[in-house]
């Protein structure tokens, strides 16, 4: 059978066939979604709940907890976890990957349902949800500074016409608002004042939402005409409030401006966000799963004349943070990687063919091969990011392979003197079972990992079919197009009248295969020492893999830095602005810094903080991103009562729980209390390993806290209960929202708080008087005192278990492997109890999970390529021969990766992978042409492998070569995303260079091994057969 036959009597079909191939790929190019990594949804949900005042003990144990029993019974939840702050509740539930989001939201919103009946009657609002994906950093991120307007009348633009307009564009998943509030009508009491009237704070809390009220008041109807009933019913603004009559005193009217300050504010006055050092409202942007980041951010660019002029006069819009920036710059460094890969690939076929008629072939069929991948990719619903485009770089060996393997046996006969046509077809018949047996058993090589689940899986499934379809329609190419141009392009005349170079390259290329043929000759006489050599490849891998450190993802430059501000647990909201002036100032100081936006409070926490800092260019700043933060660390250090803990952020992040630095550790037990004890241990434990860097503990147990006493003797004898205590000091410090105001385009609450002077000591508590049940006014003071206690500002929960998180970075030079080890040293010295349970969270715990697949994975692998080539060559012996190759290129990668320092994660993973579908092809072609010798030759095994290592010798250094160019880039990459490139290339060019000395003298000594064996078998075989016909 020859499959090249009607494509070299057939030119014009075989062009047409060419021209959709190319035609398909590029249209897939140009409709394909571009980003920098595939997507990976993680599905995670976020639910949120809020209690204004409530303290963190109260939001855990009255909204966490009913909640997290109801959530917990969904199916599929692989990590729950909780954050109880005041007044404010999340819960992260992050689903198994395979877990469809939108089913998930269903459940999770039937949870909701579930416990409504069990939170507390006064909570303002429902629980709220919404989906998130952890791995989805914000696309762009929109600052609004003014010099005329304040904060909450930006928000308010922000909110009600900027957030609106931006969340209608095509590809903006989410839209987020941080840096202040909305407006609000703020009615701050005075204590003193309000105790001289005689006045409940509960009374003027009833007084003024009566005062505001906006319901159905229906029509009248004579028979001929209708009216709607209208009233001004509504007070819309604070000069209406000021002069509110709250009751009479004697007769005489009490104004709410005679005990209280009514003024504009925001809902919520623990909030403050910056850009460049100006007070700013910051907008973030998400983007859509599958969504085109490069287009979508066009697409807010170009909306962004229309937005400027639908917010106020005096507001500057302006872009501070765009990832789509080092997208573009990261995807054109692999696409100049591409061109250059390609180059040297067909730079390898012109040294070793040393004919340019013959080189057009393969410059034609590459590109084809290349651009035709596209298509595919556009139908399987990929992406064009950093991996596809690895793979198509990497694909660029793999595809000239086949090329090469037709195209050099179709010059063989030319050589030998066959005319054009026939030595095509002969030269195509012969190593059209090769090709086809190098493709399927490539394929194969990544069946496992196409099948395989969870983030790893996920991560490489892209590139394994990237790959698998590059050789696919490489295989279609090289059987179609390249015996076709080969029949017409090349001429006998060139190769019989060669040129000087043509002789010189033929001259040397000749002693090469003298020497090889000298040296495989007293490696078949020393057989037995060449098998041996083999054999310690295998424990050598054992051993490096065992040595070498290890790593989930390489961490990469993308251009930006994250940063979370974390002052002590005691400290003010004014001093945390304070803070937050110094951090942002020390950044912007920094010579390869080009912009920081940061904002802190919100979720009622105003000790926390955000930063996002970005980078000059690469060319301009000269550094990579985790040299910056090393300069900066020791910067941002010095500052008393903070900390800013900077990591640059990834495109892929596993895990939803956030946290100060990039790795987790979680403590947990049943009893808060052990917590106390033991995580700071470990925390201080961790700060003294020099292997790890900003070791934070996200327990915050050390707020200051003003405990009221209650005498409840004294209390039922005065006629108080607790419950109108705890409503009196809500009213009073809670900022209790009291009533809505409705706006024609949003809504804005009435707050109601104390002073800010009623507020700021816990001695103010002796001001505040109780309604009793007789009606009388009671001071607290008289049933109660005050301690002030620290305790807990913030408490988590972990799987609805009290929980502490220790989050970390690691060292220059130290590897997760290495912190694994660190942080269970640390354990162990501690001492901790059986009580107190530890383990990894997010990227840590996946690292776990990966580093027990990866053997089995790559077991998988060798035997799916087992099974597909024992169905080619009928025969249980053959795949092991080509098999043998392999250990010899794990060694070749591992050694690299050590030599070099790079970590052994899931880019030199992928590699690990490639290498066993480029070394077991050289395997293929040695052993196709010993077997086709020795069936037609009837030569032994011996001299037919001789002869097809020495007839294959220039098609394996090409193949070899020229895989080894096409990775050279990857291994040398500078710019963007270099280091997610280059533990890919190492791996590559060192399992080749290492493989490529050894295999090709232990595949014929496994072969000749296996020849016996073989010859062995049907011996006793056919001895059997013998017996048993003498006895039948």
């Amino acid at each position: 059978m020859n499959p090249g036959a009607f494509f070299i009597d057939r030119p014009v079909a075989t062009t047409l066939l060419t021209v959709a191939i190319t035609l398909s790929g590029l249209l897939g190019f140009f409709l394909m979604p571009v980003a920098p990594m595939p997507q990976i949804d993680f599905p995670t949900i976020v639910v949120i709940a809020r209690l204004p005042g409530a303290s963190p003990e109260t939001m855990a144990t009255t909204v966490a907890t009913p909640l997290e029993r109801q959530l917990g019974r969904i199916a599929g939840i692989e990590e729950m976890s909780s954050a109880s702050s005041i007044g404010f509740t999340r819960i992260i539930i992050q689903f198994d990957i395979n877990r469809n989001i939108d089913g998930a939201a269903r459940d999770v919103q039937a949870a909701i349902n579930a416990a409504r009946s069990l939170l507390p009657a006064n909570l303002p609002t429902n629980p709220i949800y919404r989906k998130a994906n952890p791995a989805d950093s914000p696309i762009l991120v929109l600052s609004l500074t003014s010099d005329i307007l304040s904060l909450g009348q930006m928000y308010d633009a922000a909110s009600t016409v900027l957030a609106q307009k931006l969340a209608q564009v095509y590809g903006i998943g989410q839209v987020e608002l941080g840096g202040s509030a909305l407006p609000a009508i703020r009615v701050e009491l005075n204590l003193d004042a309000a105790n001289q009237y005689g006045l409940s704070l509960e009374q003027i809390r009833q007084s003024l939402a009566g005062a505001n009220a906006n319901r159905p008041k229906g029509f009248l109807d004579d028979g001929a005409n209708s009216w709607l009933i209208h009233a001004n019913d509504q007070t819309r603004t604070a000069e209406e409030f000021r002069d509110l009559v709250i009751a009479f005193d004697d007769g005489s009217p009490i104004y709410l401006h005679n005990i209280a300050e009514v003024h504009d504010s925001v809902q919520d006055v623990r909030n403050a966000g910056t850009a460049n050092g100006k007070p700013a409202v910051l907008i973030m942007l998400r983007r859509q799963p599958g969504a085109n980041v490069i287009e979508t951010v066009d697409r807010v660019k170009d909306l962004l004349p229309e937005l400027k002029a639908s917010v106020p006069g005096g507001v500057d819009l302006e872009i501070q943070l765009d990832q789509s920036e080092t997208i573009r710059a990261s995807l054109h460094e692999v696409e100049i990687t591409i061109v250059i890969s390609t180059l040297l690939v067909l730079g390898v076929v012109l040294l070793f063919l040393r004919n340019a008629r013959a080189t057009l072939i393969p410059a034609v069929a590459l590109p084809v091969s290349l651009i035709g991948t596209f298509g595919a990719l556009y139908l399987m619903g990929y992406s064009i990011d950093n991996l596809s485009l690895m793979a198509i770089t990497i694909a660029t060996g793999f595809v000239v392979d086949d090329v090469i393997v037709v195209l050099e046996n179709i010059i063989r006969h030319l050589e030998q003197g066959s005319p054009p046509f026939q030595a095509a077809l002969e030269g195509t018949r012969e190593v059209s079972f090769t090709v086809v047996s190098m493709t399927l058993s490539l394929v194969a090589v990544f069946l496992p990992i196409v099948l395989m689940g969870g983030m790893i899986g996920r991560l490489i499934q892209e590139f394994g079919a990237t790959l698998s379809l590059a050789v696919l329609v490489s295989m279609v190419v090289s059987l179609t197009l390249t015996p076709m141009m080969s029949a017409r392009l090349l001429r006998q005349e060139t190769f019989d009248t060669p040129g000087r170079l043509y002789r010189w390259l033929d001259g040397a290329f000749a002693r090469l295969t003298t020497v090889y043929r000298i040296s495989l000759d007293w490696a078949l006489r020393h057989a037995f020492v060449t098998l041996m050599s083999l054999f310690a490849t295998f424990a050598l891998n054992i051993v490096l893999f065992v040595v070498v450190p290890k790593g989930l993802m390489p961490q990469y430059d993308i251009g930006k830095l994250l940063g979370y501000i974390s002052g002590e647990q005691a400290l003010s909201f004014q001093s945390m602005r304070e803070k937050q002036q110094q951090f942002t100032d020390i950044l912007r100081a920094d010579p390869a810094v080009e912009s920081v936006v940061s904002f802190i409070g919100g979720e009622s926490q105003g000790n926390t903080g955000f930063v996002f800092v970005s980078l000059k260019p690469l060319d301009e700043r000269k550094m990579p991103a985790h040299k910056v933060m090393e300069r900066l660390r020791t910067q941002i250090n010095d500052i008393p009562g903070a900390t800013l803990f900077l990591q640059g952020p990834q495109d892929i992040r596993p895990g939803g729980r956030p946290s100060n630095s990039r790795y987790q550790y979680t403590l947990e037990s049943d009893q808060l209390e052990d917590l106390y004890e033991w995580s700071p241990r470990l925390e201080e434990a961790l700060k003294r390993q020099p292997e790890l860097v900003d070791v934070n503990n996200d327990l915050k147990a050390r707020g200051l806290h003003a405990k009221v006493v209650i005498d409840r003797d004294a209390a039922i004898r005065l006629g108080v209960d607790p419950a109108r205590v705890d409503a009196a000091l809500y009213d009073a410090f809670g900022q209790r929202p009291i009533s809505t105001l409705y706006a024609e385009r949003n809504q804005y609450f009435i707050v109601m708080t104390a002073t800010p002077e009623d507020t700021r000591d816990p001695a103010t508590l002796a001001k505040l008087y109780i309604p009793s049940k007789t009606g009388a006014m009671v001071p607290l003071s008289a049933f109660s005192h005050v301690e002030t206690t620290t305790g807990p500002i913030v408490v988590n929960h972990q799987g609805q278990f009290a929980a502490a998180t220790i989050s970390f970075d690691l060292a220059p030079g130290i590897s997760l492997s290495d912190a694994e080890q660190v942080i269970r040293r640390a354990m162990t010295q501690i001492g901790a109890p059986a009580s107190v349970r530890g383990g990894f969270q997010g990227e840590a715990l996946a690292f776990k999970k990966s580093l027990s697949s990866e053997p089995w994975l790559l077991l998988g692998a060798l035997l799916a390529i087992y099974v597909v080539l024992g169905i080619l060559y009928e025969s249980f012996i053959h795949p092991v021969t080509i098999l043998s190759t392999l250990p010899s290129a794990g060694v070749g990668a591992l050694l690299a990766l050590l030599a070099t320092g790079v970590e052994l994660n899931a880019m030199a993973l992928i590699s690990l992978f490639l290498l066993i579908g480029i070394v077991k092809k050289n395997a293929i072609m040695m052993v196709d042409v010993a077997i086709q010798t020795q069936r037609e030759s009837r030569l032994s095994a011996q001299q037919a492998i001789f002869e097809a290592a020495l007839l294959r010798l220039r098609p394996i250094l090409m193949t070899t070569l020229a895989a080894t160019l096409g990775a050279l880039p990857l291994a040398i990459a500078s710019g963007y995303g270099a280091d997610l490139r280059r533990p890919l290339g190492i791996a590559i060019v060192g399992g080749l260079l290492f493989s490529q000395l050894l295999t090709l003298y232990t595949t014929p000594i496994v072969y000749l091994y296996m020849d016996r064996l073989h010859q062995w078998a049907q011996r006793g075989w056919s001895l059997g057969s013998s017996s048993a016909r003498f006895t039948d």
